[in-house]
């Protein structure tokens, strides 16, 4: 009889944790100004957090109710609620709500992840979180839980596929250091961890996606500008972006940036910039605008490389250099 009352005990816990953030949710709804609502869902993360880690107790998490935690958070759609009120909660209790996401997605069902598909369904959770970087008050947290998402597949797809993905190019160029620095991670993350769906994604909107990039390449921040031109070197390198990367080498415009971007006042800009620019010299088919380019301006680029880092003490970057010449000397 004690072990029976003891479990109806801990179910009846877990539905008090799901019921009372349901109830504090429908508090800002309502538009109160109270904070008790705030300070109910901030004890009930802690409490969520607990279930899920254990309590410090020698027990230990306990799955039975990991699971009905996570069914109950799901079928009681708080997930929403929370990020959509979000900005209502203490810097602790942000933290906690990032934690108990992150917990939730990884949790496996067999082959299944529950609230991976949960997600899937509901889009508009993830849309939330692609706009939560427009608020700077939960624009870090916001990145953390993105985050977690891209290591999904299914999900990653969505997040690229959203009309809301492009408010992370005018994010990247904010002046905020913090905010710029976490999206980027998130950009970065989007494009190169599922590099078959990426690959896809940049052939279908190819236009789209390097109008934006470009305006990075142009763009005051330092260091979205200089993280930008490494992350461009990488993706038109990697074998799944072949096709991007014989459609990025065939226009003109991005052979003149790169120019440009070789002269740039930072040495770091320029060394990034020339490991772009090495893969339109290096490629056997230049389009006809690409050779006229590089023709005109032969003796010039000669000239310029020769003297283009010299003090640089890096053998692969002396002897790339080099090739880069002789093929420039034969054209």
């Amino acid at each position: 009889m004690f072990l029976l009352f003891g479990k109806s005990s801990k179910t009846s816990k877990v539905s008090d944790m799901v019921k009372s953030v349901k109830n504090a949710l429908s508090s800002f709804e309502k538009n109160t100004t109270s904070n008790k609502p705030s300070e109910e869902i901030a004890k009930s993360l802690v409490l969520m957090k607990n279930v899920f880690y254990g309590d410090g107790s020698t027990a230990g998490p306990n799955s039975e109710q990991i699971t009905q935690l996570s069914n109950e958070i799901c079928s009681n759609d708080i997930l929403s609620g929370l990020i959509t009120y979000m900005t209502k909660l203490d810097f602790e209790a942000k933290k906690d709500l990032a934690t108990v996401f992150s917990v939730l997605l990884r949790r496996q069902v067999d082959s299944r992840y529950p609230t991976v598909e949960y997600l899937e369904k509901n889009t508009s959770i993830l849309e939330m979180l692609l706009n939560g970087y427009n608020v700077p008050d939960i624009a870090l947290n916001c990145g953390t839980m993105l985050r977690e998402c891209i290591r999904f597949k299914i999900l990653a797809k969505l997040l690229l596929y959203s009309e809301n993905f492009y408010n992370i190019f005018r994010v990247l160029d904010c002046h905020n250091f913090d905010i710029a620095s976490d999206a980027f991670a998130t950009f970065k993350d989007l494009l190169t961890i599922h590099k078959p769906v990426v690959a896809e994604f940049l052939e279908i909107y190819y236009e789209r996606v390097f109008e934006e990039y470009t305006n990075l390449l142009h763009c005051e921040n330092y260091v979205t500008k200089r993280q930008s031109l490494k992350l461009l070197g990488e993706l038109l390198l990697d074998r799944s972006n072949f096709n991007v990367m014989k459609v990025y080498i065939s226009h003109a415009s991005n052979l003149k940036l790169m120019m440009t971007l070789l002269r740039d006042k930072s040495k770091l800009i320029q060394f990034e910039a020339f490991h772009v620019f090495k893969i339109f010299i290096a490629n056997p088919n230049k389009a006809r605008p690409i050779v006229d380019i590089l023709q005109k301006n032969k003796e010039r680029l000669i000239g310029f490389l020769s003297k283009f880092h010299n003090d640089r003490d890096d053998r692969q970057f002396i002897e790339e250099k080099a090739y880069l010449i002789k093929q420039i000397e034969a054209m």
